[in-house]
């Protein structure tokens, strides 16, 4: 392990769990819409000293969709209301750059970054789904490709916007009625090819500069993204070789930006399932595999990779899925663990449905500890974004028996190294492009 490198740890907030079914185990809570649940979860996670919390987005739903994600609420919204009830902990949020404007969601995530002192990052996505644009009054979805450029464009606008204005602006002398330094407030005035905008933002700056930015995509256009732009990278690896494999080719993208590598940080979805022994741990994995509904198998996978499968029986192999123009990492990465593993539809439904590709791990805390130890010692991740299969208990577990562990391994810390979410990265301030005074 390199000298003074800590684990980053995320909790992502699902208020009905991670695993599809984990809402029936017998000591399970649930809620999207359960404020108090989720305000539970992230103290709890504020306590252990993790990083952050992290809300994802959808922008579609149905009858027919998983409790986790069939109704929620706003996340920016939500976000903006765990800030008066978490006071260290950083607070992560999805937008897509796809679905909202420049100007607005730099209003937004700035708002929140203001409202709790620089604790605010957010996750950029371009959202993969057709039928979003069913929502936004647009009868096509952007190709893939045409969405990573948006967004590439979308992300310097807002970066633009957040330097509006440099650090401690406001003067109010009531003798001289001068209110703001006018030196300090800047327009944007960008003009690119998709976007038009004058500025300045009527959100002055957090402590922090500007909020964290997040990069999910693992696709090419995705890698190079989050290589320009990402500060924490959210991933899904299934294998140790395969997650060292994108950690170093992530990594070694960094230079053509001028980017350091420990101003990136590599954070695989970790899905725990946790018990005093071994055999106790595989018991509770097995007993929420079997809460699983297999009638929701041809929609699940259909959602997925965006092809009807209902032509292949349950108990088929996986066969040969074209390529859609909406997700590519994710779809690229259950194919390999269907033909890895020789996988029916049936078998890589019940995968999806436990975490969704994500690494599942089942086993003691010491286990647990020893894997995450593997994973960041080998250079596989920086740290993990942890996925409980249900709640509260579920995330109990990994709280009272990994955290511990990892804390006495030197691996973890025991206590916050500042307020704001980039002094809890190590990340640095950005340097407002209007100042001339350097940045901490």
């Amino acid at each position: 392990m390199s000298r003074g490198r800590k684990l980053k740890l995320g909790l992502f907030i699902q208020g009905a769990g991670h695993h599809v079914a984990g809402w029936r185990h017998p000591e399970a809570h649930s809620g999207s819409e359960n404020f108090d649940l989720i305000t539970q979860l992230a103290q709890k996670a504020e306590q252990a000293k993790l990083d952050m919390i992290f809300l994802a987005d959808g922008l579609t739903t149905s009858a027919g969709s998983p409790p986790s994600v069939v109704a929620r609420f706003e996340p920016i919204t939500l976000l903006a209301a765990l800030s008066t009830v978490t006071r260290r902990i950083g607070l992560a949020v999805t937008a897509s750059t796809t679905y909202y404007d420049p100007f607005n969601l730099a209003r937004l995530i700035a708002s929140v970054d203001k409202l709790s002192d620089g604790r605010a990052a957010w996750n950029v996505v371009t959202t993969s789904t057709h039928e979003a644009a069913l929502n936004f009054s647009a009868q096509d979805h952007l190709d893939h490709s045409l969405r990573y450029e948006r967004a590439a464009e979308f992300v310097e606008v807002v970066k633009g916007l957040w330097d509006s204005w440099e650090q401690e602006p406001y003067i109010v002398n009531k003798e001289t009625g001068e209110y703001i330094d006018k030196r300090k407030v800047h327009e944007l005035n960008h003009k690119g090819k998709y976007f038009s905008v004058k500025g300045p933002l009527n959100v002055s700056q957090s402590p922090q500069g500007h909020p964290v930015i997040i990069q999910a995509g693992s696709s090419g256009p995705g890698q190079e993204l989050a290589a320009q732009i990402g500060e924490v990278v959210f991933t899904a690896q299934q294998s140790y070789e395969d997650a060292q494999n994108f950690y170093s080719g992530l990594k070694g993208l960094l230079p053509k930006y001028g980017r350091p590598p420990e101003h990136v940080h590599i954070l695989p979805g970790l899905f725990p399932v946790i018990g005093a022994t071994e055999k106790e741990a595989r018991e509770k994995y097995e007993q929420l595999q079997s809460f699983i509904d297999d009638s929701r198998a041809y929609d699940t996978l259909e959602e997925r990779f965006e092809y009807d499968l209902r032509g292949y029986s349950l108990d088929d192999p996986v066969p040969d899925i074209p390529e859609s123009s909406g997700r590519k990492s994710r779809p690229q990465l259950l194919m390999k663990l269907a033909r890895d593993k020789g996988l029916t539809l049936r078998q890589l439904f019940r995968e999806v449905a436990g975490a969704r590709g994500h690494r599942i791990v089942v086993g003691t805390p010491i286990q647990l500890a020893d894997h995450i130890q593997k994973w960041f010692e080998g250079y596989a991740a920086d740290g993990f974004n942890i996925m409980p299969p249900y709640v509260p208990g579920g995330f109990d577990d990994f709280v009272e028996g990994v955290i511990p562990e990892l804390q006495n391994r030197g691996l973890f810390r025991t206590d916050y190294e500042g307020s704001t979410l980039r002094e809890h990265l190590g990340l640095p301030v950005p340097a407002n492009r209007h100042s001339t005074v350097p940045t901490s």
